[in-house]
């Protein structure tokens, strides 16, 4: 049971998309205008990560090599199909404001990364757990920008207006805002120590330099 909870504690924190793989930057950047809008494409994104995961996993011995991806391409894109049409049909209002970036979950590299790396090489279950833990990394991302920048920005959270007499900053929820909050966000993580294993080894080193002072090396010298 760990290797799952490892899987979500490792798509929230130790690899999260946005934050540290700096994956799927295009909807991080545009949708991100409000918190609501953050959650709606986090959760499209979650549900067709997770779902095309197991598919993925489920026919890996099956699909040749040759048409590897064009075959994870038409899985992801017949979820992606469907989580738009209840988008459409269901959430109207939701589904105006994310405009063309949910068929561009198809080609989102979080969804075709995770398929390649993890789902064609493992079984369903893992995967799944691969896809919940990336595809709820990506959801708390998306919300935690578009929550800094409709604060900022329109003096609201989530569409409730904020009490008193805060004047919004227009910036905020432009293009420029956008980067901005998420270089803030990012600088704060790096300060406080929120890395992974690669942002730990120096450049060209396998883990055992005296900078690094990994626990690998005495492994290594043991087993020589």
């Amino acid at each position: 049971m760990k290797a799952y909870w490892e899987r979500i504690y490792n798509g929230i924190i130790k690899e999260n998309p946005a934050f540290i793989l700096m994956l799927g930057m295009c909807p991080t950047l545009a949708v991100t205008t409000s918190a609501i809008n953050g959650l709606g494409m986090g959760l499209s994104s979650l549900v067709v990560l997770a779902i095309s995961n197991v598919v993925i996993s489920l026919l890996r011995k099956v699909i040749p090599d040759e048409v590897r991806l064009p075959a994870f391409i038409v899985i992801v894109a017949s979820f992606v199909t469907v989580v738009e049409l209840l988008m459409e049909a269901y959430m109207e209002s939701l589904y105006a404001s994310l405009g063309i970036y949910i068929p561009l979950i198809v080609v989102n590299c979080i969804i075709l990364g995770r398929a390649e790396a993890y789902a064609s090489k493992n079984p369903p279950l893992l995967s799944l757990f691969d896809g919940l833990g990336m595809g709820l990394g990506f959801t708390i991302a998306l919300v935690i920008v578009g929550s800094i920048r409709e604060l900022l920005g329109a003096g609201s959270i989530f569409g409730i207006a904020l009490p008193g007499n805060f004047e919004p900053i227009a910036f905020f929820v432009r293009a420029p805002g956008a980067f901005l909050v998420l270089a803030v966000v990012v600088a704060i993580m790096n300060a406080i120590g929120i890395k992974t294993r690669a942002n730990k080894v120096v450049e060209g080193c396998d883990g055992c330099c005296a900078k690094c002072g990994s626990s690998s090396c005495d492994k290594k010298e043991a087993n020589v």
